[in-house]
């Protein structure tokens, strides 16, 4: 009976909150889980490092032969009190390819987790939350290149190490997508050429990077022990920007007719801020990261091989959930989804639903959202359409198209307390993968 419901990712409530409680920063909420065209929408992490990534867990995931057990627990923690229904992991191939299967998928029989079959390969495992919730999780390495939802290990351990066509097959042949990672450090060319099935739209490490200075007046604050700092977690809102490197390539590989899903990289490690932020809780913890941000997918139904379809399709959208959870979004051509191909001769229409943000506090001061469809082009993106709510748009012209969503958080404005600028700041929300009018 477990493994059933376990297959079917059931979601239930992961805090004793209502959720009819007005959502303030810090809660979380199950996955709406709306069904549209036959498609369900879930939500998770892809790229995370665990006790089998060499430089997780503050660099020492392992002493004396021992994997660190308090960080698995916090791994486990953030997983459940975020909420999320799957997550594909992403650790480094020196302790991953010396880690069998089940256990790179954290497996854990003591603590009733479950482990799913098939052919005779361990492929996925369940781990079960106070409340009901559960999280199925998927292993993968973060390699030459990475590959998510491996189904065991590959023959040549060592293919792990190439970001070359032969080890790319090897690992779709293992049952992996395969992903490039931190796409400021490939070329277009390599994003059109190499035999991927996508890359990162968004990376919260490149991203912390790029933020730096911020990073830095922060923690110079919390040693100061200043007390009008913004609640600890919209930290994120300091750090988080719009990555021209990425959004750059993105539009370029796909203008020139490559086809490939982007993602959004959570990319925890657990290693960076061991600074408490005022809720007694490190900066980088696991729960922490994982609320900012995640992956829809659009599954055709239960279980590992529909959250992979799903991926590869590019039936994606990423959503910043650290600004409110967006329920309602939707962006579709007929009965054409994200990752899908429409010919032009067809004059599509595409379609984008507004979300609005779920559970708003009434007493809030309203958010401004607003919706975007871009083209992609060689030079950039190009904007064709935008409202201040749902739109509708047929292109004259052949393309890659994705929606996007931005919000202005005055909802936010009594958390921010110094930062109260950034209420008025315009932020991506969601983030669509495109609809490609051929």
């Amino acid at each position: 009976m477990r493994a059933r419901v376990a297959g079917l990712l059931l979601i239930a409530a992961c805090s004793s909150k209502s959720t009819t409680t007005p959502w303030a920063p810090g809660q979380t909420r199950p996955s709406a889980r709306t069904e549209r065209r036959g498609l369900t929408d879930v939500r998770g992490i892809i790229h995370a490092h665990s006790i089998y990534s060499h430089d997780a867990c503050d660099g020492e995931p392992e002493k004396d032969g021992v994997r660190d057990a308090q960080c698995l627990a916090d791994l486990r923690r953030g997983l459940c009190e975020a909420g999320h229904d799957f997550v594909m992991l992403t650790d480094h191939s020196d302790a991953f390819a010396q880690t069998e299967f089940p256990e790179t998928l954290l497996y854990r029989p003591e603590l009733e987790d479950e482990v799913h079959e098939r052919g005779g390969r361990a492929v996925a495992s369940t781990i079960h939350c106070e409340g009901g919730h559960e999280v199925m999780l998927l292993a993968g390495t973060e390699s030459a290149v990475m590959a998510v939802g491996l189904e065991g290990h590959l023959d040549d351990r060592s293919q792990y190490g190439r970001a070359e066509a032969p080890a790319i097959d090897s690992m779709h042949e293992r049952g992996a997508v395969v992903l490039l990672q931190h796409t400021e450090d490939w070329t277009v060319d390599q994003l059109t050429t190499l035999p991927v099935d996508g890359f990162e739209m968004y990376n919260l490490h490149a991203n912390t990077l790029r933020a730096a200075g911020n990073v830095l007046e922060l923690l110079l604050r919390l040693d100061r022990g200043d007390t009008d700092l913004m609640h600890p977690d919209l930290t994120f809102l300091a750090i988080v920007s719009e990555d021209e490197r990425y959004l750059s390539k993105w539009s370029e590989a796909l203008a020139r007719g490559a086809k490939r899903v982007t993602t959004m990289g959570t990319d925890c490690h657990r290693n960076t801020f061991k600074a408490e932020l005022s809720d007694g809780e490190r900066v980088d913890s696991y729960r922490r990261m994982m609320i900012w941000f995640s992956n829809h997918l659009l599954v055709d139904g239960p279980g590992d091989e529909a959250l992979k379809r799903a991926l590869a399709g590019g039936r994606l959208y990423g959503a910043f959930e650290a600004f409110g959870y967006p329920v309602g979004f939707d962006f579709f051509a007929g009965a054409h989804e994200m990752g899908d191909a429409v010919a032009l001769t067809e004059r599509p229409t595409l379609e984008v639903k507004a979300p609005t943000v779920q559970d708003l506090d009434p007493d809030a001061p309203a958010p401004k959202i607003t919706t975007h469809l871009l083209r992609a082009t060689r030079e950039g993106w190009e904007e064709v359409a935008r409202g201040d709510a749902s739109l509708s748009f047929t292109p004259s012209v052949a393309g890659a198209y994705r929606a996007e969503v931005r919000i202005v958080p005055r909802h936010l404005t009594a958390a921010l307390a110094s930062y109260g600028a950034l209420a008025e700041q315009s932020f991506v929300w969601i983030y669509a993968n495109p609809i490609y009018v051929d």
